[in-house]
């Protein structure tokens, strides 16, 4: 299992205790973690586990380049297993994650598996709670089966992937060059040499989402520029989830503009403002009707605006400048498949 992070003191130990307790044997597995030079006590913790000297084995390896393609690939090189898990510090498999990727990947079914997310909030709270319960539903995520579930086969992306060892050392690797969008590159990669991507929803995994709006932001406008690099080099990978917010940042923004000199702009501006309204209180509304908390369900529209327009503003930024995210500071394992 390699496990990219920074400064993941809060949910790391929760993590390594889950993979401790999974249903595969633990003296066939290791549990390598690449920091990238924590400083609120995330390796000390780290450290703790690895001289506790039970199966599976932990290690401690040091990310320089602080970005997660480059934990991954520190992480792969070193590992010593014919398979590798990529885990997300702000995960918690369960019990048995590891043997259902094992037995998909022994198998046949594809070359890199995955499973489902549940999406759990970051925090105490009704803000938190939306975040959570926006990344979970088909408006935030589109068709997105690892969010929104699905049928088992194969799809574009999974996240947290498994994979056989020779297999990312054929592919290159991760992509360097790529802080955010990397996973979803290699799978690219691996589909266009005639791979495939399995999802199996009986492979689970909690996901904690981000716990404020401002960190939401900066998560999903990352997520847009870096969208832009990643179609620099795999320009017929987009998929029309992720059309739609730049398109939609795009009309509201012109169609405001217009409006001001241009009466007859008002009328398409009002009715496409409406109708995401109206989509957004048909996603409140069945949300309480599974039983959402009421709070946090209404200001899930908060979240849903922020993930839409800091996505579609973030992509077309990069599109404009032509620049997307390049590498930057900060190994936090939160760059993992997205929308």
């Amino acid at each position: 299992m390699v496990i990219p992070c920074r400064n993941e003191r809060v949910t790391i130990e929760g993590l390594l205790e889950a993979l401790r307790g999974q249903s595969y044997p633990a003296e066939s597995m290791e549990i390598v973690v690449v920091d990238g030079m924590s400083d609120d006590g995330t390796r000390e913790v780290v450290r703790a586990a690895a001289h506790e000297r039970r199966p599976p084995l932990v290690r401690l390896l040091d990310n320089h380049g602080l970005t997660v393609p480059r934990a991954m690939n520190v992480g792969i090189t070193a590992a010593r297993g014919a398979i590798v898990v990529r885990l997300d510090a702000h995960s918690v498999p369960a019990p048995d994650y590891v043997q259902r990727c094992v037995t998909a990947l022994d198998t046949g079914k594809g070359d890199c598996v995955g499973g489902a997310w549940t999406v759990r909030p970051g925090a105490p709270g009704a803000v938190a709670g939306a975040i959570a319960l926006a990344a979970g539903h088909r408006l935030g995520a589109g068709d997105a089966r690892y969010r929104i579930g699905g049928n088992a086969g194969p799809v574009d992306t999974v996240p947290f992937g498994a994979f056989r060892r020779e297999t990312l050392l054929r592919a290159g690797l991760f992509d360097e060059d790529l802080t955010v969008n990397q996973d979803y590159e290699l799978n690219t990669r691996l589909r266009t040499a005639g791979g495939v991507v399995w999802f199996d929803p009986a492979i689970r995994c909690a996901y904690f989402a981000r716990p404020r709006l401002r960190a939401l932001w900066r998560q999903y406008w990352r997520y847009g520029r870096g969208k832009r690099r990643m179609l620099s080099r795999h320009p017929a990978s987009l998929r029309p989830r992720q059309a739609v917010p730049p398109l939609f940042v795009a009309s509201v923004v012109g169609l405001s503009l217009a409006a001001v000199p241009v009466a007859r702009a008002r009328a398409p501006l009002a009715l496409l403002v409406g109708a995401y309204a109206a989509a957004n209180a048909v996603a409140v509304t069945g949300m309480v009707r599974r039983g959402a908390d009421r709070r946090a369900a209404a200001l899930a529209p908060l979240a849903f605006a922020t993930m839409h327009v800091a996505w579609g503003a973030g992509f077309l930024t990069g599109l404009v400048t032509g620049r997307g995210v390049g590498p930057a500071a900060g190994g936090s394992s939160a760059a993992t498949p997205r929308p």
